[in-house]
């Protein structure tokens, strides 16, 4: 059995977002920069596996001594994304996380310091 048939199963259900269940859903963008660190990808992927969640898309490059990465999400609430945002500047990896609606890239919607 595939992850993705897994994820169809009664035992692993998708996890609605209660907050902002009428909110409209679509797609998310992520920038971060973090220590360029062997787990800091894992951490940072490892909020959105707790959620049942599979980016779309992933690209990561190093910047001295960061990773930056740029990380594409469908499905989520604008309020879900950000409590998700938030949860990644928590980590004592992450440096810097900026949170945009997939159809705009040039200005970010939140952003952290």
């Amino acid at each position: 059995m595939s992850a993705l048939e897994r994820l169809d199963s009664p035992a692993t259900p998708l996890r609605a977002d209660v907050w902002a269940a009428n909110a409209a859903h679509g797609p998310v963008n992520y920038r971060l920069l973090v220590e360029a660190e062997p787990d800091s990808l894992c951490r940072v992927l490892n909020l959105f596996a707790l959620q049942f969640l599979v980016p779309h898309s992933l690209h990561m490059e190093p910047q001295d001594d960061l990773l930056a990465i740029e990380l594409g999400i469908d499905g989520l609430s604008w309020h879900r994304a950000e409590v998700i945002a938030q949860k990644m500047r928590n980590l004592i990896c992450v440096a810097e996380v900026d949170l945009f609606a997939a159809t705009s890239t040039t200005r970010p919607l939140a952003r952290s310091a």
